[in-house]
């Protein structure tokens, strides 16, 4: 019954269904946390002293997180040294920074003459250390996998954003914001204006401790993927050296796999197929361009883009962006063929909705169509369309690099991290230190 099924989804029936779960949960745990942050913006920016700007601040938090693949790094010289175990622990920090956001993401701290959400930033710290080092540990691990698992995980790892969507969907933002007249006792004084914004149906406390449970239940997944013998047979022939250093052996099942993945671009060599490396090198540099504007300048001005056409259309934004991410893993799921051309042709698309969302930051607090369900739809539209390709590029890059073994992965991660943090950087100059970007007050 299981192959007839796999067969008619046109999946190979020779994958073990336990481990594409296992896979699945795991990759859940790699952003989980940090998507979980994303999410509640619209309710977070509401609040906190940092107001429009925080997601600007919390980017640039986020890529301090590359601190970890740093000390991974030097993990790698110690000859004992286990890469499960440190994905242990980063999984139970993550779940332990997550419940700890649960109960201090309000709180603030008088820093340099004004209050600031030091609590907020101190945990996001420490779930974007989980996040940055995955990048560069948990896909490399699963690299000692058949190439079938890989695209597994990714459907995981998009299911990290997934997921948080979801019980933010349930969750809701309450309403757009209203300008509400307070009167004051005496009549002959002109009537004072404030915002009111609707209560969601439960509040980001609940929230974050769902988050730390989901993390928590990622934990023991790996465990079970990394122990359990029958997860073991489904390893490829690898020959594993310290940490994540592996190479494939040649002549394999597994060739034929990783030639597919590689498409018209791979050359075969030695038994196992690579790509020259004009091909490479172009293939890191878009990564790195990809992530540069969707993990490191986008996500900053978001909220300059999307909330003056109002609260409801941030939330949906946000939540559907999210959901865009899993949706181009599972399409690239049934997409058994990656090809350079058609990589660079989806970075071309990419290009208007890039400039549309650009634009619409700009324009902040009078973006084109303001007021206008048209307006709304369309920035809802642009921005998911955005994230979803961006995913799709990075994770068709990512399938087609794999054939050149486990440290080409740890590089794709590096690549990916570096232009993350430079688009923060970036973002981050341009949203506090410049006049670019501006926000819009109902009142």
């Amino acid at each position: 019954m299981r192959k007839k099924l796999y067969l008619l989804c046109g999946v190979n029936s020779e994958r073990k269904l336990i481990v594409d779960l296992l896979a699945i949960l795991f990759g859940i745990g790699s952003w989980l946390g940090i998507n979980s942050v994303y999410v509640q913006l619209p309710l977070l920016v509401g609040n906190a002293p940092e107001g429009w700007n925080l997601p600007s601040y919390l980017v640039v938090i986020i890529q301090l997180g590359n601190i970890g693949p740093i000390l991974y790094t030097a993990a790698l010289r110690i000859k004992s040294f286990r890469d499960s175990y440190l994905i242990i622990a980063l999984l139970v920090l993550g779940s332990c920074a997550a419940m700890t956001t649960a109960f201090v993401y309000d709180q603030t701290v008088h820093v340099f003459g004004a209050e600031r959400s030091v609590p907020l930033f101190i945990t996001v710290f420490g779930l974007s250390l989980v996040g940055c080092t995955s990048s560069v540990l948990f896909m490399p691990y699963m690299g000692r996998f058949k190439g079938i698992y890989l695209i597994t995980y990714l459907i995981g790892e998009g299911f990290s954003g997934f997921v948080p969507s979801i019980v933010a969907l349930i969750q809701g933002v309450g309403g757009n914001g209203e300008c509400i007249a307070v009167n004051g006792t005496d009549p002959n004084e002109p009537p004072q204006y404030t915002s009111y914004t609707p209560p969601p149906r439960f509040g980001t406390r609940p929230y974050f401790i769902v988050s730390s449970v989901i993390l928590a239940i990622s934990m023991v997944a790996f465990v079970l993927l990394d122990r359990l013998a029958v997860c073991r047979r489904e390893y490829a022939a690898v020959s594993i050296g310290n940490g994540n250093n592996y190479a494939y052996e040649p002549s394999t099942p597994n060739d034929e796999e990783t030639r597919s993945a590689a498409g018209d671009a791979a050359t075969t060599t030695k038994g196992k197929a690579s790509l020259d490396r004009t091909n490479y090198l172009l293939m890191m540099v878009l990564i790195s361009v990809m992530c540069l504007f969707g993990n490191g300048f986008f996500p900053s001005i978001q909220s300059y883009s999307c909330l003056p056409y109002g609260n409801v259309a941030y939330h949906l934004t946000v939540t559907l962006s999210s959901m865009a991410n899993p949706a181009a893993c599972f399409l690239a799921f049934f997409v058994q063929r990656n090809s350079i051309r058609s990589i660079v042709a989806l970075s071309v698309v990419f290009v208007p909705f890039a400039a549309y969302a650009l634009t619409t930051a700009m324009t902040s607090p009078d973006p084109p169509l303001m007021h206008n369900v048209l307006g709304d739809i369309l920035v809802v539209a642009c921005w998911t369309l955005l994230v979803g390709l961006v995913s799709y590029i990075r994770l068709a890059i990512t399938t087609l690099l794999r054939c050149e073994g486990g440290q080409t992965l740890v590089w794709v991660g590096v690549a990916s991290q570096l232009g993350s943090l430079v688009g923060s950087i970036l973002s981050f100059t341009l949203v506090n230190f410049t006049d670019t970007f501006q926000q819009y007050y109902p009142c």
